[in-house]
């Protein structure tokens, strides 16, 4: 746990869920993952938000305008 020195909350680190999990990959063809890195509008979070670091996030976004292009995804919400 880290402090911020702005107004003293306590700030928690987030890791790279692709760097901690080995075996997990990114993939186009798992909506399911895709989806918790999606808003609900449909957006792409930023990797501050999420916690995916820069070599992931640019294999994510790329994985989730694939799974969007397939249909496995929406570009929009409803």
């Amino acid at each position: 746990m880290m402090n911020n020195r702005r107004n003293n909350n306590v700030v928690q680190i987030k890791h790279c869920l692709f760097c901690l999990e080995r075996e997990r990959n990114v993939d186009y063809k798992d909506p399911q993952t895709l989806r918790r890195f999606i808003n609900q509008r449909a957006k792409i979070m930023q990797p501050k938000r999420t916690g995916i670091c820069t070599k992931h996030q640019r294999k994510l976004a790329t994985a989730i305008k694939r799974a969007r292009f397939m249909a496995l995804l929406p570009y929009t919400s409803k």
